[in-house]
């Protein structure tokens, strides 16, 4: 796994690629946290939160990346394998983050659809 600093600047250099209307309203930025990040249903510890959109009233909105998570998933991966990964996970937050300005949820649906595919596998295991 490459190091937090290399981590931190392949996420500078997705971010400087988007356009500056995704940026428009999240006035938190984008967060990188060093801890790794397990879902709150994950059944053992195969299921790893990568990004996060989140809004609050104190902090407003903001986008977390893991990497801490990346680098359990991730750990033999090369570089352009995580750059890959890290591109996807950070279009991903970012479309929360405007269909959330746009009053749509058809993204948050979609992950609740996988995580109901996550725990119907995990069912059907035990």
């Amino acid at each position: 796994m490459i190091s937090i600093e290399e981590f931190s600047e392949l996420l500078d250099e997705i971010a400087e690629e988007l356009p500056v209307e995704f940026f428009k309203e999240l006035n938190g930025g984008i967060i990188l946290k060093k801890k790794a990040k397990l879902h709150p249903k994950s059944e053992g510890d195969d299921l790893y939160v990568m990004g996060e959109y989140s809004v609050s009233r104190q902090m407003g909105k903001q986008i977390f990346i893991y990497y801490g998570s990346f680098e359990k998933i991730y750990s033999d991966a090369g570089k352009g394998r995580i750059k890959n990964k890290l591109r996807k996970t950070v279009l991903h937050e970012f479309q929360h983050h405007l269909e959330k300005m746009a009053g749509e949820k058809q993204l948050e649906i979609e992950d609740q659809q996988q995580l109901i595919k996550y725990q119907k596998k995990k069912n059907e295991r035990e």
